[in-house]
């Protein structure tokens, strides 16, 4: 069955950077684009990055700039490096593909804080 698993969350300053990474499993992970969406509190899930199988991207225009989409298909996983954050980008983060149906990790909580 498709699982992912997201990892690299935590606490950090203003300015600071963070790197997600999601693993992959279940299917052929590089025949199809992932994606990472965040959720912040009492806000609605959105999208923020976008990464097809040819390795194309798209981000967020709030994102654009600071963060970077990236995938390895040798290890079936999907990574986010996010420069420059703000509190604003405090979220939970989540790995997303479309399987047939949408399949979401657990997520991950950024939290960006002085």
């Amino acid at each position: 069955q498709v699982q992912l698993v997201e990892s690299g969350g935590g606490l950090v300053q203003p300015g600071g950077s963070l790197r997600l990474s999601c693993a992959a499993s279940g299917f052929t992970f590089s025949s199809y684009a992932m994606n990472w969406y965040r959720q912040a509190p009492g806000k609605q899930r959105e999208l923020v990055a976008i990464i097809t199988r040819g390795g194309s991207t798209n981000y967020a225009d709030s994102v654009k700039g600071r963060f970077t989409i990236s995938r390895d298909n040798t290890k079936n996983t999907v990574y986010l490096q996010m420069n420059s954050l703000k509190p604003e980008d405090t979220a939970v983060y989540y790995c997303n593909v479309m399987v047939g149906n949408a399949y979401w990790g657990q997520g991950t909580q950024v939290t960006v804080s002085s």
